[in-house]
């Protein structure tokens, strides 16, 4: 059995306008893709108002040129040498003297060895280039320079108005001793919290009722490992951008996870899957660890926005030519999911200027927030195509051993702090108490906090 398909792998087994549209047998950002349509990844930076990289694309050019020139000059000599050893036969045959020939001979290693290290340079060189250019967006996603060009694509539910002064979360928790905000900041610092009693509960029932959610419609459950080493994290994120937000061990080479997302898919680096094996479909759970650096900061007394918070991820790795099907799958996934929460929600289409450099489409689902009167993020939907499985190097193999790059999909099934925020944004009684949703009820054991 060939080494590429000895690991195994135990998981289970129409929409037009996500029709892939990119060239045949060119990779996104495959150095062919530059060599042969270099205007397509030029006329990307241009939508994406990134045109300061346009110089890095005709960089890629010109190092590729001058390494095609050294593969030529290493093949011609490669054929030399192979020519000058059949001429040293011959003339040695001959009774005659080889040495000269055998001088030249001796030579050519060394050209070769001179040749090979000047390619290997710009093989380097032209990588840490092609790292910094974004993958391709599809032909679908909004041309818009910022956040505020985000397109509403649909809303779901009606937004609650109540008629009394609705109280803020965290102030409402700490007056009915379910969560605990100054003695964490005593001991960790802000953004991070004590849960108790009811609203403890209630985020486990969120992580079960995901789980289970997900596991019914065919997903594998994992829990992955809390933190990861440096190489597999550069590939699935840019760490240039991420790492000011990671946590880093000290004196280790490891950082806690920002989300599950990034084990469950990292833990194929370098792996041929074998094609039957296909769609991979994941569910994972994990505590997730954030700095939340910038301007909006951390919570002082809150849940939305924390150093730490649970998170159940969804990940699909499947062939090029099903990843926009499981693209709607994903998405109606979560709208669903929302809907038995009897949740509020929007769905935010991220426009080219907005979207992460690793996306080709992202759409979030944002739950309407009764307090604060307007719809916040839950969860995040990107199809990544093959930019992270082609730095991370997982491929499919056939029974013919034919490789081919796959790509690779993620969304947020569910972040418990943030839904918690909504339902009691959204469940808010007169009397103080917080509803809970029906579709929790046996998960919870009660009904109200």
């Amino acid at each position: 059995m060939p080494k590429s398909m000895e690991r195994g792998y135990g998981y289970s087994l129409n929409t037009k306008r996500y029709i892939n549209s990119y060239l045949p047998k060119l990779d996104m950002l495959d150095i062919n893709l530059i060599r042969q349509k270099p205007e397509i990844v030029k006329e990307n930076l241009k939508k994406r108002f990134q045109s300061d990289k346009i110089e890095l694309v005709d960089a890629i050019v010109e190092k590729d040129s001058k390494w095609k020139e050294l593969k030529k000059k290493s093949d011609n000599l490669r054929s030399e040498r192979n020519k000058i050893s059949l001429e040293i036969n011959a003339t040695k045959k001959a009774g005659k003297d080889a040495k000269d020939l055998m001088k030249h001979a001796s030579e050519i290693p060394k050209q070769l060895k001179q040749i090979e290290e000047e390619k290997a340079k710009i093989e380097q060189e032209i990588q840490k280039i092609l790292i910094k250019l974004p993958n391709l967006i599809h032909e679908s996603v909004p041309i818009g320079k910022d956040e505020s060009e985000n397109k509403v694509i649909k809303t779901s539910g009606k937004p609650a108005k109540a008629g009394f002064e609705l109280k803020n979360h965290g102030e409402l928790l700490e007056q009915m001793g379910q969560a605990d905000f100054d003695n964490s900041a005593n001991i960790a610092g802000s953004g991070f919290y004590f849960l108790k009693d009811k609203i403890a509960w209630l985020n486990q029932a969120l992580i079960r009722y995901s789980i289970d959610f997900l596991r019914k419609k065919g997903y594998t459950y994992v829990e992955p490992p809390l933190m990861m080493r440096r190489t597999p994290y550069e590939g699935v994120v840019e760490m240039e951008d991420f790492e000011n937000v990671m946590y880093k061990i000290e004196n280790e080479d490891l950082y806690l996870i920002a989300t599950s997302e990034h084990p469950l898919i990292a833990q194929f680096i370098k792996t041929n899957i074998p094609e039957e094996k296909l769609p991979i479909k994941l569910a994972g759970y994990s505590m997730c660890f954030r700095k939340e650096i910038g301007s909006r900061g951390v919570d002082t007394k809150g849940l939305f926005r924390t150093h730490q918070f649970n998170k159940v991820e969804q990940v699909i790795i499947c062939k090029p030519e099903d990843s926009w099907k499981y693209f709607d799958e994903l998405l109606k996934n979560t709208e669903e999911l929302f809907t038995n929460l009897e949740m509020p929600y929007q769905l935010l289409e991220m426009c080219s200027g907005d979207i992460g450099n690793l996306k080709a489409k992202q759409v979030d689902l944002e739950l309407w927030m009764a307090k604060q009167g307007k719809y916040q993020e839950a969860t995040s939907l990107s199809n990544c195509t093959d930019y992270q499985a082609r730095r991370l190097r997982i491929k499919s193999i056939d029974k013919a051993l034919n490789k081919t790059t796959l790509h690779i999909l993620n969304n947020t099934s569910i972040a418990t702090s943030r839904v918690i925020v909504g339902i009691i944004e959204n469940f808010q009684q007169s009397d103080g108490t917080i509803l809970i949703p029906k579709v929790l009820h046996k998960y919870t054991g009660f009904k109200h906090i």
